[in-house]
């Protein structure tokens, strides 16, 4: 464990990452490890260690994973991670688990493989980011204790005042798409997390991502559109599109995004870009 430092972010998992720390101190022998104060402090900490250290251990919900994952892009270094966020779509999708017994044996078997990341405008996602209706309940989540009964509330209550947003495609082969939609997401994997599976045929190792566009649904549909995605079904229909691409521009009338779970304000035009086998990945 002389090559492996956990970065753990305080303020995942209600705040309460001390019993992560405790069992952890008890099971590896002078862990090294990073309470991080901000995304800086990570960015430094990992940059000073860069050298001495072959896995970084990110303990923390999406947005925490992508800020590690950001250091370690086109590097032989290698990503691992303990869920600890509210949603934790990334870690459901690359099979990690809330075992810490199950991650220090991966950790000395030292398994790894290369899985794609996207940018946009060159801000990096590592498992869906989209902007519309999720992004504004993004946003609107923030602002709350979190947790998944507080994420349907604010989903709830933005629905039946979100104003659809505008998309204007720059490629020809787009253009047809062009029109008002309740979301955009671009989902490198399948699920948001909570096991939403806003792409349910989304690979995170085949070059592309799935742009999946959403229109506005009348409230009858909402049942079924719930139900599909939680059941891995979401396909293509009057109200959803999926368009698989490697690269991609577009207009949108709205700065408000998510990325990996995180707002972020992003201005138009938007460049989506997939960095094919960028992340490489504990097994």
């Amino acid at each position: 464990m002389k090559k492996v430092a956990f970065i753990i972010n305080p303020f995942s998992a209600k705040k309460n990452y001390q019993p992560f720390l405790n069992e952890l101190k008890k099971k590896v022998d002078n862990p090294s490890y990073y309470i991080s104060e901000s995304i800086a402090g990570t960015d430094e900490f990992i940059q000073t260690y860069f050298d001495k250290v072959d896995i970084f251990v990110a303990i923390g919900g999406d947005g925490t994973i992508s800020t590690v994952a950001k250091n370690l892009i086109n590097t032989e270094k290698i990503l691992a991670i303990f869920p600890a966020g509210s949603g934790n779509g990334f870690s459901n999708e690359t099979r990690f688990n809330k075992n810490l017994d199950e991650l220090l044996e991966k950790i000395k078997a030292k398994k790894s493989r290369k899985i794609d990341t996207f940018t946009v405008n060159d801000r990096l996602s590592i498992n869906v980011s989209g902007t519309g209706f999720d992004g504004k309940v993004v946003k609107e989540f923030e602002k709350t204790s979190r947790g998944f009964k507080n994420y349907i509330k604010v989903s709830l209550k933005t629905f039946f005042n979100y104003k659809p947003i505008k998309v204007k495609f720059f490629d020809k082969e787009y253009q047809q798409y062009n029109g008002k939609y309740l979301m955009l997401n671009i989902a490198n994997t399948r699920q948001f997390g909570n096991n939403a599976y806003i792409a349910p045929k989304a690979s995170k190792s085949d070059g592309l991502v799935d742009m999946v566009l959403v229109k506005k649904f009348p409230i009858t549909y909402s049942a079924l559109f719930a139900f599909r995605m939680f059941t891995k079904r979401l396909k293509d229909d009057e109200y959803v599109t999926y368009l698989p691409v490697s690269e991609i521009a577009f207009k949108v009338n709205t700065k408000n995004w998510h990325l990996d779970g995180e707002f972020n304000k992003i201005e138009s035009p938007v460049h989506v870009k997939v960095q094919p086998a960028s992340l490489n990945i504990l097994v």
